[in-house]
């Protein structure tokens, strides 16, 4: 039952309260970034969502668009600057997704939404975290974020898939608010983010 109708009916509700009670903040982090990082204030990017369908998702900015001669982006530790780490540490940086859990595209807790060049690279195992709607949080996210190996990731990813319940989603909260108040695994060892993933070799 829980799969079926109350997954999707509590992540709308919470959602809606969230966005609500968190409207102060919404403001505050607005005129931040705005400030700091200039416009679009908004990031938004296409992800693939339960089997795969794409869909826009929502993020506060957090890098500057410093291009090189040539038109690039320049690296992300080059252009996420302390003020767009502080957001990732917190998390804030995320807190539009919250109404692509509204819309429906994700939920609260699954696995993290990834790039659409990746789709190509997955192995039939690790398809399968598209089985379910991507969350704003996850079981790789709670159990260390970007620190994990890209294996250890999509074992976890795939692991939620089978195992996912009421009990399961509360207990994976709860480990990412503790993740977040101790600031782990914000970033890999070797990347100021996350490395790109290339595929299984």
């Amino acid at each position: 039952m829980y799969r079926l109708f109350f997954k999707r009916f509590l992540d709308f509700l919470l959602s809606l309260i969230a966005i609500i009670l968190l409207s102060p903040i919404y403001i505050i982090v607005t005129i931040l970034v705005r400030t700091k990082l200039g416009s679009p204030v908004i990031f938004t990017q296409e992800r693939p969502g339960k089997d795969e369908k794409i869909f826009k998702m929502y993020k506060f900015r957090s890098m500057t668009s410093e291009t090189d001669k040539e038109g690039n982006l320049l690296p992300d530790e080059v252009r996420l600057t302390s003020f767009g780490k502080k957001l990732r540490s917190t998390s804030l940086d995320e807190l539009p997704e919250l109404f692509n859990i509204l819309k429906g595209d994700m939920s609260i807790v699954g696995p993290r939404p990834l790039l659409v060049q990746y789709l190509s690279l997955y192995n039939d195992f690790q398809k399968h975290r598209h089985d379910v709607k991507p969350g704003l949080t996850g079981l790789a996210q709670a159990s260390g974020r970007n620190a994990l190996t890209w294996e250890d990731k999509f074992n976890l990813d795939v692991e939620y898939t089978k195992r996912y319940s009421f009990l399961f989603d509360v207990k994976i909260i709860i480990m990412t608010i503790k993740s977040v108040l101790r600031k782990e695994g914000i970033s890999s060892d070797t990347s100021a983010t996350m490395e790109a993933f290339k595929g299984n070799g």
